[in-house]
């Protein structure tokens, strides 16, 4: 069974420190990909969340790091015009030749998102059937030839170049915690990219991801399950544990007890973190993106002295 590693560049947490270097940034990438990470991944938010522009960020690391995936995790494509975010991602997928994946979501529902979306000019309702429209047309406008679209958005006589690298364009993850997020990631997407909340959740919408998916005769060689983790290493179980409640109360402003209920969270010593992760390959996971609390490099050296052991 293959499953590959991904890792979560820190561009939050950057900001927050007042570091908006891109340089460290791609230093950081280029570490994960030195230790073994199949893939890097970005973040998104405009205002609630205050970090770099996942796009134009990705394409900086496409090129400086040519031999890894790149990804979003995730992106809120309901607060970008469809059209121009078409154009955007198809430059961005020419410049990876193909290494790109689009993490999608609707964005949580709390006030600092709220305000975000109106500060963007866009509704907060309705952001389900929005974002499924917008994929729809931003893959017509992939395809080749003439598009004309009525529906939220008007696209006359269209004909967006460059073209996606792949003829398909890159593959979308939905991500969605509730069933019907789940059905709808089978059903219109490519992959099923949760943030939680614990593996008996996870095995359990994996089974009704792929029960969806097969029902409507999609080949499993294209879908894929993938985790969104968030892991602490230290030596000191209790300490790393006190660390990922900090990291998330300072990261969300929100009490960190509120953000577990619904995310994957873990500290604990290499081993116990290690078997946190398999536990969720064995419940079905293809592609576990990490992100990590504390030191990175000695999370990164940790999964690249154990990738086979996490990977088979």
């Amino acid at each position: 069974m293959t499953v590959k590693l991904g890792y979560l560049l820190p561009t939050r947490e950057n900001i927050m420190k007042g570091n908006p270097s891109t340089r460290a940034l791609l230093d950081s990438a280029k570490q994960a990909a030195d230790h073994g990470f199949d893939s890097v991944w970005v973040g998104d938010s405009l205002l609630a969340r205050p970090r770099h522009e996942p796009l134009s960020l990705l394409s900086a690391v496409a090129i400086a790091i040519p031999r890894v995936e790149i990804g979003t995790a995730v992106l809120l494509p309901v607060l970008r015009n469809p059209v121009l975010l078409a154009h955007q991602v198809a430059t961005l997928d020419q410049l990876s030749e193909g290494r790109l994946i689009l993490g999608v979501g609707i964005a949580a529902d709390n006030p600092a998102v709220r305000s975000e979306f109106r500060s963007a000019g866009v509704s907060f309702e309705k952001r389900v059937g929005r974002l499924v429209e917008a994929m729809k047309l931003c893959r017509e406008l992939w395809s080749g030839g003439e598009v004309n679209w009525d529906g939220r958005w008007k696209v006359e006589s269209a004909d967006l170049q460059p073209k996606t690298f792949r003829e398909e364009g890159p593959p979308i993850w939905l991500a969605s915690g509730v069933p019907k997020g789940i059905e709808r990631a089978a059903i219109y997407f490519d992959g099923w990219f949760p943030i939680g909340p614990d593996v008996s959740v996870f095995r359990e919408g994996c089974s009704l991801f792929t029960k969806t998916f097969e029902s409507l005769g999609k080949s499993a060689d294209g879908m894929t399950s993938a985790i969104y983790l968030t892991c602490c290493v230290n030596d000191d179980p209790v300490a790393a544990d006190s660390s990922i409640n900090e990291y998330l109360s300072d990261y969300y402003n929100a009490p960190s007890t509120a953000i577990r209920s619904f995310q994957a969270c873990f500290g604990g010593t290499g081993d116990q973190v290690l078997e946190f992760i398999r536990s969720f390959v064995n419940a079905g996971a293809r592609h576990i993106v990490l992100r990590f609390v504390g030191d990175h490099l000695a999370a990164m050296r940790l999964i690249y002295s154990a990738k086979k052991y996490l990977t088979c």
